[in-house]
């Protein structure tokens, strides 16, 4: 008989995006490992991206239970008149009325850690009874947001059930908080309730080794790595890459384009590496676009001439686009978090065997990762004539792309795997 696991997550279909895939992928083959998983996710959230398509990824056999969950944003769009009034995207403004800087303050400083913590009492009194009961062996709290880990710790203070909190970002050390005008003793009680956390958990993962370094002096215990990964099934079949003709080239970036990562570098460099010839290049972006970088781009005669807008498209859909690209572009933060950024694309892209033209950090978690499977290269931002010198490469190499080696280390299913050592704690013993 195995062993029962509930996952509490935020992010669940149709959400989409990298947050939601994590733990799709591990409710998909963790029964393999010898556990069965139980999702208990919001009833009716408030999803920034949704991905329809994701839906049919969730077998028949996995249970899944929705709690109604309050979020103040529908009481801002009220105020506002308007939809989409998540604080992440109302900092991405140039301009913010009155409403807009209120609301962002008081999201900085009265819903501590973050808008969903309205969910974690009611949540907490429903699953309590279910454990005590001996429905779970073990549950999984991922964020953020946040305030999935204050469920995981009420429910560990009155049932002792063995908890495993995963962090896919940094808590108190989060770039995103320092965007928002938090009064220094909210500060302090993000700290608080993050020392709750990582004290209390049996077992606290994150995603990326700078990550696990972080936290380990934080908490002064040992923390496990469990990065993101592929999924071998996702690749559809008949699925390849074409050769590459000699001077042509199509870059291609796939996920989204906010406050925080800026492709203008690289496609400034673009430009001045071929502006001057009738060069056979383009780039585009297939996702969302932040409004400020569509604007920068609209308004260059080249770049607007060069740069495809693909919107938003599901995750099976996307492959199409691999298959007509050269090369893939991945833009990772140039924030104080971006040494251990490792966007679950990273490994997506590394499965198409499309070369990888990456700006980040190049002593970063991701270049590492990068250098090791021999698929790609991160230059930093700045080096301009470094990025020039790629874009040229990628231009002039043909042929076919060679293969990543080494990454079924990376595979939804051996990842899998380790989780299920952690849950049985075979491996932090």
């Amino acid at each position: 008989m195995k062993k029962r696991v509930l996952i509490i997550t935020y992010y669940w279909p149709p959400s989409g995006g990298s947050g939601v895939q994590r733990w799709l992928k591990f409710a998909k083959y963790l029964p393999e490992a010898g556990w069965e998983p139980v999702i208990f996710t919001p009833e009716n959230p408030d999803f920034d991206l949704k991905d329809e398509s994701l839906q049919k990824e969730i077998s028949n056999e996995l249970e899944v239970m929705k709690f109604p969950i309050w979020e103040p944003y529908q009481l801002l769009d009220r105020i506002r008149g308007k939809k989409e009034s998540h604080p992440g995207r109302v900092l991405e403004q140039k301009e913010q009325n009155f409403v807009e800087k209120a609301a962002i303050w008081l999201r900085a400083n009265m819903m501590i850690p973050d808008p969903r913590v309205f969910w974690v009492k009611p949540s907490v009194k429903f699953l309590t009874e279910l454990i005590e009961k001996g429905q779970f062996q073990a549950i999984i709290t991922t964020g953020p947001p946040h305030s999935m880990h204050l469920i995981g710790r009420d429910l560990k203070r009155k049932t002792g059930v063995f908890w495993l909190a995963d962090f896919r970002d940094p808590w108190s050390q989060w770039e995103f908080l320092d965007k928002l005008p938090m009064q220094n003793r909210v500060r302090n009680k993000h700290k608080k309730l993050e020392q709750e956390v990582l004290q209390e958990a049996d077992v606290v993962a994150t995603i990326s080794p700078t990550f696990q370094e972080d936290l380990e002096k934080l908490a002064n215990r040992k923390i496990a790595l469990l990065t993101n990964g592929f999924d071998s099934s996702d690749i559809p079949k008949g699925f390849s890459v074409g050769e590459k003709k000699a001077d042509s080239l199509h870059l291609l970036y796939s996920g989204i384009i906010d406050s925080i990562r800026n492709p203008m570098p690289l496609l400034k460099a673009m430009r001045e590496e071929f502006s001057h010839e009738n060069a056979d290049v383009k780039f585009t972006f297939v996702g969302r676009v932040s409004d400020q970088v569509r604007e920068e781009i609209i308004a260059d005669s080249w770049l607007s001439a060069h740069v495809y807008f693909a919107g938003y498209v599901s995750h099976h859909e996307v492959f199409e686009y691999y298959a007509k690209a050269d090369a893939l572009a991945l833009i990772l933060t140039n924030t104080k978090n971006a040494k251990g950024n490792i966007p679950g694309k990273l490994f997506e892209y590394m499965a198409t065997s499309l070369p990888i033209l990456a700006l980040g950090d190049p002593e970063g978690d991701s270049a590492k990762i990068l250098d090791k499977t021999g698929v790609g290269e991160i230059l930093n931002h700045s080096d301009r004539v470094a990025i020039q010198i790629s874009l040229r490469k990628l231009f002039e190499r043909s042929g076919e792309s060679e293969p990543a080696t080494g990454i079924e280390q990376y595979s939804r299913i051996n990842l899998s795997f380790q989780l299920a050592k952690l849950l049985d704690a075979d491996s932090l013993s």
